[in-house]
């Protein structure tokens, strides 16, 4: 419509230059009319390719280049809001690791001091109960090396305590208490054994 519109108004002003120009040539400034038209219309063929071809495309071009540019920033914002989230996901179990690694050296510290401790005591029960059975063993030994001395010494005992009391053992009652009257001397130290194997040799 805007074509038909121009090509009027330019038959009009070729129209009204007409009478002004008779018996002369035509006005320089105004190209031939089949020129004329022929370029309109060559104008509107070609403004009608450029408006639905060529503008329709860099529109859509045009568009699509914002479309990927607006996507590629949001997903490049994605993308770091991802990043930023995994990283405060590796920072909080790299923190949680720290924790447990810490509880589990004390756990593992407490468990060896009262390992140690556990151990000084049962060390400490079983030097007790060795001593223990040391000093009862020493004390069986004591009593039974006394019963095999007086055992041993009974005989030489009697001769001797006859010798040096002048009585005689064959009582076993009065034999059996000059023989613990005679050990005990000897153990009190009233009797040394020096002087009863003088008195024996004499």
């Amino acid at each position: 419509m805007e074509l038909t519109t121009i090509a009027s108004g330019v038959l009009m002003a070729s129209e009204e230059a007409e009478p002004m120009g008779a018996g002369e040539h035509a006005i320089p400034i105004l190209p031939y009319m089949p020129e004329l038209i022929f370029g309109l219309i060559m104008f509107g063929i070609f403004y009608w390719f450029v408006a639905t071809k060529v503008v329709p495309n860099l529109e859509k071009a045009y568009a699509e280049r914002t479309a990927a540019i607006e996507g590629g920033m949001q997903a490049a914002e994605q993308a770091q809001a991802e990043a930023a989230a995994a990283k405060k996901q590796y920072e909080d179990q790299l923190a949680d690791a720290r924790a447990e690694a810490a509880r589990i050296r004390e756990h593992a510290k407490e468990q060896g001091a009262q390992i140690v401790a556990e151990m000084r005591g049962q060390a400490q029960a079983e030097a007790a109960r060795i001593s223990e059975t040391a000093g009862k063993q020493i004390e069986a030994e004591r009593q039974q090396a006394m019963v095999q001395l007086r055992g041993e010494v009974g005989q030489i005992s009697t001769d001797l305590a006859s010798k040096i009391v002048g009585e005689s053992l064959h009582d076993e009652a009065r034999q059996r208490g000059i023989v613990d009257r005679f050990l005990a001397d000897l153990e009190a130290g009233s009797i040394q054994p020096e002087k009863l194997g003088t008195g024996e040799g004499r």
